[in-house]
Formats: C-alpha cells, sequence, structure tokens
C-alpha cells in the first residue's frame, strides 16, 4: 500500500454502469478541485458470493460480475508492478472499449476475455501481457482485501461504486448513484452538496427506486426524455424472475 495520501478514495467495480457515470463526474471534480484520486477495487462478484444468481439477479448478471473481477484482477497486477498512477488510465480504457461503444451483438460476452483486457491495456499506455492475469484468481485475496475494507467504512448493504473523501477517517458513502454525468458546470456544485449532506451528524440514507437507466451508449439508453423504472437491489424490478 501506497503511503501517498489522497483526497478520495474511489472503489470502482468496472462492470457497474452507475460505478462508470459516477467515476466520470469525479473526474472532473478532481480536475476542478486538484483532488487527488485513489482508485481502488471492489467486486460485485464477491459482495455478492452468498447470492443465488438464478433467483436474484436478471440473466447475465453472475457472466457480468464475473468479467468485472477478472478485469480488476488485471488492474491489481498493473498497480503491484507499474504503480497506482496508472488506474486512472485503465478504467478509462475500459470505458472507452466499452461503455462508450455503440451497441453490438456479443460484446459483452468478451468482457473480461485476455483479448479485450489486452485493448484497454494498450489503450492505457501497459503491456499488453499483463491481460494473462484475467485468469489468475491468487489476485482475488487482494481484489476481497479492498472490497471488505470498503464495507467496513459503510456496512454490508451497499454496491458500487463507494467513495470516501479524506480517507481514511473521513467521510465514506455508498455512490451517489447518478444516472447521467453532470456538466462541467454542475459537476462541483453537486460534489460540494453530497459532501455537506453527508458531513451532517446522524445522516444514514436519502434514496428512490424510481430512476432513469444510465444514460450509456452501450446500453442504447441514451434518450431526450428517459423513462422512470422501478429499480431493486441495482437492478430493473421488472427483469428480475418472477417467483
Amino acid at each position: 500500500m501506497s503511503q501517498e495520501k489522497y483526497d478520495i478514495e474511489f472503489f470502482w467495480d468496472p462492470i457497474c454502469p452507475f460505478a462508470w457515470v459516477t467515476s466520470r463526474w469525479v473526474e472532473k471534480v478532481a480536475q476542478q478541485t486538484n483532488y487527488s484520486v485513489d482508485w481502488r477495487f471492489i467486486s460485485l462478484r464477491i459482495l455478492n458470493k452468498d447470492k443465488n444468481y438464478e433467483t436474484d439477479f436478471p440473466p447475465g448478471y453472475e457472466q457480468g460480475h464475473t468479467a468485472g473481477l477478472r478485469f480488476l484482477r488485471a488492474a491489481a497486477k498493473v498497480r503491484e508492478e507499474h504503480g497506482r498512477e496508472h488506474m486512472s488510465a485503465l478504467y478509462s480504457a475500459f470505458g472507452t472499449h466499452y461503455w462508450e461503444l455503440d451497441q453490438q451483438p456479443g460484446l459483452r460476452k468478451q468482457l473480461g476475455t485476455v483479448e479485450h483486457t489486452e485493448h484497454c491495456l494498450e489503450t492505457a499506455g501497459l503491456p499488453k501481457s499483463l491481460a494473462s492475469a484475467v485468469d489468475d484468481s491468487e489476485w482475488d485475496g487482494v481484489i476481497e482485501g479492498e472490497t471488505e475494507l470498503a464495507l467496513s467504512r459503510t456496512g454490508r448493504d451497499v454496491g458500487t461504486p463507494i467513495i470516501s473523501f479524506q480517507p481514511p477517517n473521513g467521510l465514506s458513502f455508498f455512490g451517489p448513484v447518478i444516472s447521467r454525468v453532470p456538466t462541467d458546470e454542475q459537476a462541483v456544485p453537486l460534489w460540494d452538496a453530497v459532501i455537506e449532506l453527508a458531513s451532517f451528524p446522524g445522516f444514514a440514507e436519502m434514496k428512490r427506486s424510481l430512476r432513469e437507466a444510465p444514460q450509456i451508449n452501450v446500453l442504447g439508453t441514451l434518450e431526450t426524455n428517459p423513462v422512470m423504472e422501478d429499480w431493486e437491489a441495482g437492478s430493473r424490478k421488472a427483469h428480475k424472475p418472477s417467483n
């Protein structure tokens, strides 16, 4: 673990669309405030290891969460061998090769593979040979350790992303869950509002389950007037298996 002190620790799973949207906002905040960001790991596959994917999630979630874990293995190897300063570029590269693309058949199945990870590494200016780490479960201990660290700060009934501000003793919270990236002008005022609210003694939660789908190109959900749907535990309630 680096001894450098960061203003923000952002715990990310590459497969989470809400984490991706929030990360693009935090990048804007960092650019405008000079806050330093440490991009750390949290795995939805590890977080949900005791869940029954067949009954608790819509189809495809287990494959997606596993793909996220596999990519984080390569990220852990990058951080170990080349330094944590490459995490932002690597996360952005994943977005370039997935979230920002147009919809296309079979794209999601490529996630977590050696080939897809090689593309991300190359875009981030890193050796493609590091992609072999996606098959190395030895890195899972590192990823689970950071997942547990994040949960120790927020409690366990949360998802991704988790943000710590002025860690390790400052504020930590799940989210904020936002479905669209704020403009440059909106970015810092929204950050200030979130920190102000989270700083209030005794504040625990503000939530609504009606929300629009993440406004992300690859999901085909970029809409002028997005439809509000009921969500439950990070996925659209209507898409879950019926009991």
